[in-house]
């Protein structure tokens, strides 16, 4: 990923869905918090229990991220979707944007940005248990530019093209998609509800905050570990990965990471996925392409969700 977007260094971000219990549904790779990249709303939080990773500190959500916002200021802060799809005879809260599990009773949103992988993951889970099983009672109705072209019971897969949108639902939102019917205008409107104009955002818990760690962090034992953080006024951002589960090095607590993250400087800090994912690569002035420089516990490197990467302004 750095490579192709030709960055100087960078690291591995969230926690996503890399495995699955449900039976017959495709791992899709997505990551568990919100995304925004050059401004654009990229894809939602799933629920706090449908998420992957270590458990959440109390007050903490899958909202919430490591971000710039167009200030040039880096921020760990929340980003809660706000949407709605709106027909002649509908009013329907949308409560998903290019996630891999909705709310029980909700609808989402799927867009280009969602690729080629099936939806069906979406409607399985509940909003207490990530293993729950898979709603039958679903609905997906298909918009190409605002007007609707398809409405089935089935959720499908498939890239979805520019311009098209696909609306996922299931329990009650199912049965209020199911009332439009094909050659019906929708309105799909959706956005993050936040003070400051987010420019770039990954998801990641908070573990640090005004310098201190925070209360009821996982107690689990040490393992790699990649974590972001902020100064206080905001104008720097720290990237750290590591290496654990090796003969050089177990790891870290992600207590110790808080504590490492404040030792460094940082004012506020997230964990980010660890484990296999853990990856920090960079590249010098005169070197074409990046290097991993930490020692990845898989061995090799993992393809993960999405990450954090450092650009030279040309």
């Amino acid at each position: 990923m750095a490579n192709a977007r030709q960055a100087l260094a960078g690291v591995n971000g969230d926690f996503f869905n890399i495995s699955e219990t449900h039976p017959g549904v495709t791992p899709t790779g997505s990551a568990s918090g919100p995304e925004i990249e050059e401004g654009r709303a990229l894809k939602a939080a799933v629920p706090d229990k449908q998420r992957f990773g270590p458990g959440l500190p109390p007050g903490t959500s899958a909202e919430d991220v490591i971000a710039v916002t167009d200030d040039h200021r880096a921020r760990v802060t929340r980003l809660h979707l706000v949407g709605t799809v709106r027909a002649r005879h509908l009013d329907l809260p949308l409560r998903g944007l290019n996630q891999y599990a909705l709310p029980q009773g909700s609808a989402g949103a799927f867009t280009s940005e969602w690729g080629t992988v099936s939806r069906l993951r979406a409607v399985c889970g509940s909003d207490a248990r990530r293993d729950d099983p898979c709603d039958t009672d679903t609905a997906e109705v298909t918009l190409e530019r605002g007007v609707v072209t398809k409405v089935t019971d089935s959720i499908g897969e498939g890239a979805i093209p520019p311009g098209t949108t696909v609306l996922v639902g299931r329990g009650a939102a199912a049965d209020t998609l199911r009332t439009l019917t094909p050659g019906e205008r929708v309105g799909v409107r959706y956005r993050f509800a936040s003070a400051k104009r987010v420019s770039f955002a990954v998801g990641g818990f908070p573990i640090l905050r005004d310098g201190e760690p925070l209360a009821g962090l996982d107690p689990k034992g040490p393992a790699p570990r990649t974590a972001a953080g902020v100064s206080r006024d905001g104008r720097h951002l720290y990237l750290m990965v590591v290496d654990g589960r090796s003969q050089r090095s177990a790891g870290l607590t992600v207590a110790e990471l808080a504590a490492l993250l404040d030792k460094a400087g940082v004012d506020d800090g997230v964990n980010l996925d660890g484990g296999g994912s853990s990856t920090f690569v960079a590249r010098g002035s005169e070197e074409p392409a990046v290097t991993v420089r930490n020692v990845p516990s898989d061995g090799v490197e993992r393809a993960v969700a999405n990450g954090i990467g450092v650009f030279v302004r040309p």
